[in-house]
């Protein structure tokens, strides 16, 4: 590691290296999440990506590519969707709407004024 271009390009391999662990993890994570695809095609594959990693990888991303992004964005609409539900069901008003409601409820003859102070208390605590 005497001058920059040896530096340089052990910084290009690092690179390489680490954007191919990505990768591999990316089709791991493909092949587990695939519904479609038997368990001894799994087991395949990750023979596959054992033994020949490179060939393997590359012959994943061209057959499988398509239906890896559709998987992909499949699941992030499944958390999103899981996420919004989530804060839908957690989210809560706030003490003034809470009380504004109780009123409402109260002039109309609902709610007694002891139910009325109840919610009042209750939205305030």
């Amino acid at each position: 590691m005497d001058s920059f271009w040896d530096w340089f390009w052990l910084l290009v391999w690092w690179f390489v290296f680490f954007m191919y662990l990505v990768l591999l993890f990316q089709i791991i994570g493909d092949l587990f999440r695939d519904r479609t695809l038997g368990g001894w095609g799994k087991a395949l594959w990750v023979i596959g990506l054992i033994f020949l990693p490179f060939l393997t990888a590359l012959i994943y991303i061209i057959a499988r590519g398509r239906g890896m992004a559709e998987r992909q964005m499949a699941q992030l609409q499944e958390h999103q969707a899981a996420t919004d539900a989530y804060i839908r069901q957690t989210a809560q008003t706030s003490p003034a709407s809470a009380i504004a409601d109780a009123k409402k409820l109260h002039d109309q003859g609902v709610i007694s004024a002891e139910e009325f102070a109840q919610l009042k208390a209750k939205a305030l605590a």
